[in-house]
């Protein structure tokens, strides 16, 4: 009896092996990763919302609409360099096209915009400095004395002096004499303007 039970275990195993194995559940297909959009509300280097630094006044016009006050002088030569606020453009914010490319974006007086660091107008110089560390660099105003200063950082083709590299993108922070942010510009060399167009 052992025996036959011993048996026929071995048979029961022998055909266990022989049998198809059981087909495997579906395998779930991978999500796919949903890439979130840009914050459309966030300076860059590379421009803010639908404005992209090399865009030409046309692009920006009809990212944005024309310049708000079409009748005040943006710069000494408006067909070389001008600077304007586009009429749908968050207060504050200002472009600057030369030669009829858009080089910089600007925020001014009454700008909530933030950059990607989370910065902005009033922002503290000692704040941007820490979060940019060995990033930043550190110039003396032009016009006045410290604590006001130029606090720039390049993410493609700068470096410490005066850039001129046309492909060159960052940020510079005017710091006012109290310390704290006047102005912020994203983009090329035009970022290092200290006069408007100059």
């Amino acid at each position: 009896m052992i025996r036959r039970l011993m048996l026929t275990s071995a048979v029961l195993a022998l055909a266990a092996c022989g049998a198809p194995d059981p087909e495997p559940a579906p395998t779930p297909e991978p999500a796919t990763p949903v890439e979130a959009p840009p914050a459309a509300d966030v300076l860059t280097a590379q421009g803010f919302g639908p404005l992209r630094i090399g865009m030409t006044r046309a692009e920006v016009e009809s990212a944005l609409g024309g310049d708000s006050s079409p009748d005040s002088v943006g710069g000494p030569d408006p067909a070389s360099c001008d600077t304007f606020h586009p009429a749908r453009a968050p207060q504050g914010l200002t472009v600057m096209v030369e030669q009829g490319v858009l080089t910089s974006i600007w925020l001014d007086d009454g700008a909530t915009i933030k950059t990607d660091r989370g910065f902005g107008v009033g922002d503290t110089a000692t704040a941007i400095k820490a979060a940019y560390g060995p990033l930043a660099h550190v110039s003396p105003h032009k016009y006045a004395a410290a604590p006001a200063e130029y606090v720039t950082t390049w993410s493609v083709g700068g470096a410490a002096g005066y850039v001129q590299n046309p492909s060159a993108r960052g940020i510079a922070y005017h710091i006012g004499t109290d310390g704290r942010a006047e102005h912020v510009a994203a983009g090329g060399p035009s970022i290092q303007y200290v006069e408007g167009c100059a």
